[in-house]
C-alpha cells in the first residue's frame, strides 16, 4: 500500500508541476525587423485531395512574395497531385514544382524528396511542412523570430480539425507537443516535428543533408538528433502565429498505421518523455487492478486525473489560439485510453509499416 501511495503522490505531483511550468511566464518572441528570403519545402505523394488547401494557405502568407521560394516535390504520385499543383501555381511565380524520380545518396521516400528540395533551395532558411497542413498567415516571421543565431531547428505547434474523430486527433497533437515543449524549455532535446519545422541551411549542411543519413521512416526525429549532436540549439514554440492545422486521419485503421510509424521513432526518444507516457499506462493498471483499491478511492483518483488532463488541454488550447468544446475535452480521456491500447496492439502485431502506399519493414530505419 505504501508503494501505491508513493506512486499516486508522485503522479499527481508531477502533473501539478507540469501545470505550473505550463503557465510560467516566458519571454515573448522578438519582433522580426528584417524579411530575409526563405525556402518553404513540401514533399508530396498522392495528395490530390489535400494539397490545394496547403497551397492556398501558403499563398496567403503575410510575408513579401519576392522573399518566398515555395518548392513542392512530387514523389512519383499515382493520382493527380501534379495536376492540382500545376493548375494552382500557374500564375504564382513564388511556387515551383519539382518531379522527384531519382534517388539521392542513402535517402528514400520523403527523406529523398526533402534532400532534393534542400539542394534546389536558394535561401539560408528552410521551412518544412506537409501537403496536408494549413499554416497561419504569420507563420514565416514567427518561426524566424524563434531562430536566433545558434539555433538550428525550430518546431511550431500542430492540431487537427474536422469531425469529432479529427478533433480528438488534434488534441493528441497538442497534448504531445506541449509536453515536448516543456521538456525542451528545461534544456532536454526531445524531437522536432517535420510538418511544422524550421531548419537553417548551416545546420542542415553540417550533418551532410538527408542524403548522408541512414534511412529512417521518422526522418524529422533523425534530422533533429543529428543537428543537436553537432551543437546546434533547438526551440519548440506554441503561439497562434505558429499554428498548423493538419488534415486528420480519416479512419481508425489509417490512424493506427500512422501511429505504428511514429512508434518506430518513439523508441529513440529520451527516457524522460517515455517515463511521462508510461506513467499513464501504470496509472490505469494500478487503478483497475481487481480488489486493489476501494471503489470510492478509484472514482476520486480517476476524476482528479481527468481534471488535471482537461486543465492541461485548456491551457494548451489557449496558448495555441485554438478552441475546443468541454465535451470533446472530456471525451478525449476515453479516446486516449482506447487508442493507446489499440496502437500498442497494432504495433506489436507482426506486419509491415504502411506509409504513402509503400511498405517498410519494422527493422528499416
Amino acid at each position: 500500500m505504501l508503494f501505491i501511495t508513493v506512486f499516486f503522490s508522485a503522479f499527481f505531483g508531477i502533473f501539478a508541476l507540469i501545470l505550473l511550468l505550463l503557465v510560467w511566464p516566458r519571454p515573448a518572441l522578438p519582433k522580426l525587423t528584417a524579411r530575409p528570403k526563405v525556402s518553404i519545402l513540401i514533399a508530396a505523394r498522392n495528395e490530390e485531395a489535400n494539397i490545394e488547401r496547403c497551397l492556398r494557405a501558403l499563398a496567403a502568407l503575410n510575408y513579401p512574395v519576392e522573399q518566398l521560394e515555395i518548392l513542392i516535390g512530387d514523389d512519383a504520385s499515382t493520382d493527380d497531385t501534379m495536376g492540382v499543383v500545376q493548375r494552382f501555381i500557374a500564375d504564382k511565380p513564388q511556387f515551383r514544382l519539382l518531379p522527384i524520380r531519382q534517388k539521392l545518396g542513402t535517402a528514400q521516400g520523403k527523406s529523398n524528396v526533402l534532400a532534393h528540395l534542400c539542394n534546389a533551395a536558394t535561401a539560408d532558411t528552410f521551412l518544412i511542412t506537409d501537403a496536408d497542413m494549413s499554416l497561419a498567415p504569420d507563420w514565416v516571421q514567427t518561426m524566424l523570430a524563434a531562430a536566433p543565431e545558434g539555433v538550428g531547428v525550430v518546431t511550431g505547434i500542430t492540431t487537427a480539425s474536422g469531425s469529432i474523430f479529427g478533433r480528438l486527433q488534434g488534441l493528441d497533437w497538442l497534448f504531445g507537443l506541449n509536453l515536448i515543449r516543456l521538456l525542451t524549455d528545461l534544456g532536454l532535446p526531445i524531437t522536432a516535428v517535420g510538418n511544422n519545422m524550421l531548419v537553417t541551411r548551416a545546420a542542415y549542411e553540417s550533418i551532410g543533408g538527408y542524403e548522408a543519413l541512414a534511412f529512417s521512416i521518422t526522418e524529422d526525429l533523425q534530422l533533429f538528433d543529428q543537428i543537436v549532436r553537432q551543437g546546434w540549439g533547438y526551440r519548440n514554440i506554441i503561439t497562434p502565429q505558429a499554428l498548423g492545422i493538419s488534415v486528420p486521419q480519416p479512419t481508425v485503421m489509417h490512424l493506427l498505421r500512422q501511429r505504428k510509424r511514429w512508434m518506430k521513432g518513439a523508441v529513440r526518444l529520451p527516457w524522460q518523455l517515455g517515463l511521462l507516457f508510461s506513467s499513464y499506462g501504470f496509472f490505469y493498471t494500478v487503478l483497475g487492478w481487481p480488489g486493489l483499491l476501494p471503489l470510492k478511492l478509484i472514482i476520486v483518483l480517476y476524476t482528479a486525473k481527468v481534471a488535471f488532463q482537461t486543465l492541461f488541454l485548456l491551457i494548451t488550447l489557449r496558448q495555441a489560439g485554438h478552441r475546443e468544446s468541454l465535451g470533446v475535452l472530456v471525451l478525449y480521456e476515453w479516446y486516449l485510453l482506447l487508442m493507446s491500447l489499440a496502437v500498442l496492439g497494432y504495433t506489436v502485431w507482426p506486419g509491415a509499416i504502411l506509409w504513402k502506399e509503400r511498405r517498410y519493414r519494422w527493422a528499416e530505419g
